[in-house]
């Protein structure tokens, strides 16, 4: 597939950078919201031609360069038989682990099956648009699977129990790693062409732990993918400086958050690594005409960083104007970055 996304990500110099959009399936688009209207988040993620529908329409409706599969990270924790459930406030486990009580916890991979269902249908029915395959990274994962209530949105309680049983955590992070490895593996072999850890919640403790207690896990997660050749990109929001430890070995790409600028993240991230992101999306509320400054600033790296892919540093607000995003991306097509 001639794709500048699957070219930039295999090291080829494209005229300009491709565009995707964490969490670009649904939220700010009407055509989702439409779909809401009639069918719920879970049931959209268990029918296969509903998922590859809402996967493809940021293809059409803003135009980016990839389509990243329309699921959720809670599936891991739902498969090692943490029962999920969607509430209109939001997911939550019905037997999540608590402190005190020994978590109970076995991989089920039938409970996957219908992912891949999803991913080959959508495969059959993209046509030359590359998918991109996720899964949530080992503490992202870890901190949510104590989430028993759906209004409370802190993760104190997880971290608080991953200082108090380190050696309880490190078990349940280690299952975790195992399961997500049999899952990427899985999505590679059904048809994905990317695939994406989010580490989302990665500043959830000091990036010095992270890179001492965590990171060998995540390591693993996207090595996984490295050795069936698919290419692979680690978000690993708010690692700060831990950035410096990004290298070749881990990943193909790195995802940048907005709390760092692209240039100081270029100059601590290995050289061999092409970066992604940065737009905080909260500059989407601004008029166009300030988003194009904006824009317009980034035309120096874009030149001079052939290996890089615009994206956010985090997902989209659900507020967010669709329009004024595809004449972002309508913007980022018809510039000239001079490479």
């Amino acid at each position: 597939m001639n794709n500048i996304f699957l070219n930039t990500l295999n090291g080829k110099i494209e005229k300009r950078p491709p565009v995707w959009f964490m969490r670009q399936a649904g939220r700010i688009l009407p055509s989702y919201r439409k779909l809401k209207e009639t069918h719920k988040f879970y049931d959209m993620m268990r029918d296969a031609e509903l998922t590859s529908k809402v996967t493809m329409l940021p293809i059409d409706d803003l135009g980016v360069d990839a389509a990243i599969l329309f699921s959720d990270i809670l599936v891991i924790p739902d498969a090692l038989g943490l029962d999920l459930v969607f509430t209109d406030n939001g997911p939550k486990f019905v037997n999540a682990i608590k402190d005190g009580i020994k978590p109970n916890l076995n991989f089920n991979p039938e409970k996957l099956e219908y992912i891949y269902n999803n991913i080959r249908q959508t495969v059959k029915d993209k046509e030359n648009t590359p998918l991109i395959g996720f899964c949530g990274g080992p503490l992202t994962t870890f901190l949510f699977m104590f989430r028993g209530n759906q209004n409370q949105k802190s993760f104190k309680n997880a971290v608080k129990y991953f200082y108090k049983n380190r050696k309880e955590s490190i078990k349940i992070i280690e299952q975790i790693t195992e399961a997500s490895i049999e899952y990427v593996e899985n999505q590679i072999k059904n048809g994905i062409q990317c695939f994406q850890l989010f580490e989302t919640y990665c500043g959830s403790i000091p990036y010095d732990l992270y890179t001492e207690l965590i990171l060998p896990y995540s390591k693993k997660i996207l090595n996984s993918a490295k050795n069936l050749n698919c290419p692979t990109i680690f978000f690993p929001k708010d690692y700060s400086l831990g950035l410096k430890n990004v290298n070749k070995d881990l990943c193909d790409y790195v995802s940048i958050d907005w709390h760092m600028s692209l240039s100081e993240a270029r100059r601590l991230v290995d050289s061999s690594v092409g970066v992604q992101g940065n737009m905080d999306p909260r500059i989407f509320y601004y008029e166009f005409d300030f988003i194009e400054r904006y824009l317009e600033s980034l035309g120096d790296f874009g030149s001079k960083n052939s290996n890089w892919i615009f994206n956010l540093g985090h997902g989209f607000l659900p507020d967010i104007d669709h329009l004024k995003v595809k004449k972002t991306v309508e913007w980022i097509k018809k510039n000239n970055w001079n490479r």
